[in-house]
């Protein structure tokens, strides 16, 4: 098994304008690691993710997808990233949103399989193929003809899963993907993630649901003002948190068991 990286983040940094929402964050990724992201709200973790799939660009610092550095650097330290090239790594580095972002006017199928015909050029029967094995998989293959409007939020999300793992990503970045969803609607999201982390998928995963990082994840960071505070195993950060902030939040938590 390799020990390099598949993901290797150094100096990242992110401003809008005057506001400095992430400020220096460091992180390395390997193989079949099961990252979960917490803080508070504004602390910087979905546009942490953001950047990471170039759906936001780096202000500063560099990426690193698989020994190859991203982008191409320019005086001064910052980087371009020409979008032809952005367009490959998405397909390398999977997102699931918080909101669903199906196209209405789209079955089920023809949602997860837009992106294998028009980012990969398969053709539909292939195509078709690829995406029920996916919805097999989240357990939606008989829900394929169907359209997001007769679909629950669950269900929506699951789709979302399955179209991004339709593309194969080496890694799955999902961004607080049951803040949306009725609170009866989040185990059915949270156990189709827990099997893709028992397949030994990579991923970093925001959320707010504190239990599921705590079974699920094999490394935690916490998050706020933009840098990472806080960084381990679940039962060090979660269970015997060292930093200030870091206790602060998990206090706020305490509706979880472990």
């Amino acid at each position: 098994m390799t020990t390099q990286p598949i993901l290797r983040i150094r100096g990242l940094h992110k401003r809008f304008g005057e506001n400095h929402v992430l400020r220096g964050i460091d992180l390395d990724v390997m193989p079949g690691d099961r990252i979960a992201v917490l803080g508070a709200s504004g602390s910087g973790k979905s546009t942490f993710l953001r950047c990471l799939n170039f759906m936001e660009i780096p202000s500063d610092g560099e990426i690193t997808l698989e020994g190859e550095v991203l982008g191409r650097a320019r005086p001064g330290g910052a980087r371009d990233y020409p979008e032809g090239a952005l367009a490959a790594v998405r397909q390398r580095i999977g997102m699931v949103f918080q909101q669903f972002n199906l196209f209405p006017h789209m079955t089920t199928l023809g949602n997860v399989t837009e992106g294998l015909r028009i980012v990969q050029g398969k053709d539909k029967a292939t195509a078709e193929a690829r995406a029920m094995q996916e919805l097999t998989r989240v357990g939606l293959a008989e829900k394929a003809q169907e359209y997001p409007a007769r679909l629950s939020g669950g269900q929506k999300q699951r789709v979302a899963i399955a179209r991004a793992l339709a593309l194969d990503p080496q890694l799955m970045l999902f961004d607080e993907p049951t803040s949306a969803l009725d609170p009866e609607l989040v185990g059915e999201v949270l156990g189709v993630i827990r099997s893709l982390a028992e397949e030994g998928r990579t991923m970093l995963l925001v959320t707010h649901e504190v239990g599921f990082a705590y079974h699920v994840a094999n490394r935690v960071i916490f998050m706020a003002d933009g840098i990472i505070q806080e960084e381990g195993p679940p039962d060090q950060v979660l269970k015997a948190p060292q930093n200030p902030r870091t206790q602060a939040f998990l206090a706020r938590h305490k509706q979880f068991e472990f």
